[in-house]
């Protein structure tokens, strides 16, 4: 089995300003800059033929090329922090896309969960934060903003979970935008 989803990379002009947004936070587990990525749409675990099927199709994906601009912070989880990110600004060709490659799930009948798509760079998981020091963090960090960098590519990524230590991302296909 293949744990795949879709993404863009984040360029470094727009990495290096979200590098400092880490901080002490209790339970956070801040990610390395090579594991940030704005995902499209998460497939999950599939078949060796599936995935390669999946890659295929992707390859049919048209669509130009895209802005990415961070527009702020937030967390999932309002209680129980899970994850901190950076928002992403969204855009119709940002929201095009990941529609391309959610409605690609649905032709090969995989189960995508229910949360609408909201464009983000996940920054830290957490485990056992307090909400008071996320929503602290946060406060500190919604003003930032960044210029727009054009991103001309995306990604078919595999996961491969990591035993104590952050999974490893890795492209194992890559199609033009534009």
């Amino acid at each position: 089995m293949h744990r795949l989803f879709a993404a863009l990379p984040v360029p470094d002009a727009l990495a290096t300003r979200l590098v400092p947004l880490s901080s002490e936070i209790h339970g956070a587990r801040w990610r390395k800059r090579d594991h940030y990525h704005v995902t499209l749409c998460f497939y999950g675990a599939v078949s060796s033929e599936i995935a390669h099927e999946l890659a295929g199709a992707l390859d049919y994906v048209r669509n130009p090329s895209i802005e990415l601009a961070v527009s702020g912070v937030g967390w999932f989880g309002r209680r129980e922090p899970r994850a901190l990110y950076a928002r992403i600004a969204p855009n119709d060709a940002l929201m095009d896309l990941a529609d391309r490659c959610r409605k690609l799930a649905q032709q090969f009948r995989l189960k995508l969960g229910q949360d609408p798509f909201l464009p983000h760079i996940t920054l830290a998981y957490c485990n056992q934060t307090p909400l008071e020091a996320v929503r602290a963090w946060s406060e500190d960090f919604q003003i930032v903003k960044s210029e727009a960098v054009l991103v001309d590519q995306f990604h078919l990524y595999e996961s491969f979970t990591g035993q104590g230590r952050q999974s490893r991302y890795v492209a194992q296909a890559d199609y033009a935008l534009g």
